[in-house]
């Protein structure tokens, strides 16, 4: 043989050599079994995985996640409890505000009224359109003549002897108009009762 037959055999015999080794790992990997396998720990130690291992692990994800489960619908009421109290402050708050305006406007309102009695012209319309906007927003005028006497609207200025038919005490007359804002009185009627 010369020199150059053996260099083209040498390649040959390396190419050999290579597939041998990689069919003996391929045929040692193979033969692994899957309860043979092995997965590295949190410490570095290996652990074989067997049934009992991976349903400790199941049993340990599954609490965590009804864990986080927990805390997500916690959370989850706490934040809508929240949203519910801040909206019925804010209500309460804007409720607030507006009556405290409708107060301040009560001596205008008052004073549009004694104008209207003594026979100012154009007072009128002025104090209509007033009133209208302000029972728009939750204005309540408490000025009924003929009715019930109910000390939570009505405040007795003057009383005179009624009738034996009558249920209870009248309002006779109003001397001052009452207003209530949504429901809360702001100033009870000043009245003359019968009865």
């Amino acid at each position: 043989m010369t020199a150059d037959a053996q260099d083209d055999q040498a390649p040959l015999a390396d190419d050999t050599a290579r597939s041998d080794s990689s069919e003996s790992d391929a045929s040692n990997a193979g033969s692994t079994d899957a309860g043979d396998r092995q997965d590295p720990t949190e410490d570095g130690q290996e652990q074989e995985l067997t049934v009992e291992v991976l349903v400790t692990t199941l049993e340990v994800t599954t609490a965590e996640r009804d864990d986080y489960l927990d805390r997500w619908q916690r959370t989850s009421a706490e934040f809508a409890n929240f949203k519910k109290q801040t909206e019925k402050r804010n209500n309460d708050v804007a409720a607030q505000a507006g009556s405290r305006v409708a107060e301040a406007l009560l001596p205008v309102l008052d004073a549009c009224e004694a104008a209207e009695l003594q026979g100012v012209d154009g007072v009128e319309p002025i104090a209509a359109q007033l009133r209208a906007e302000l029972e728009r927003a939750g204005l309540q005028v408490i000025a009924d003549v003929d009715a019930p006497f109910d000390p939570n609207l009505h405040e007795a200025a003057m009383s005179e002897p009624g009738d034996d038919a009558a249920d209870g005490p009248v309002v006779a007359q109003v001397l001052r108009t009452g207003y209530a804002w949504n429901g809360r009185v702001l100033r009870a009627a000043m009245v003359k009762v019968r009865g």
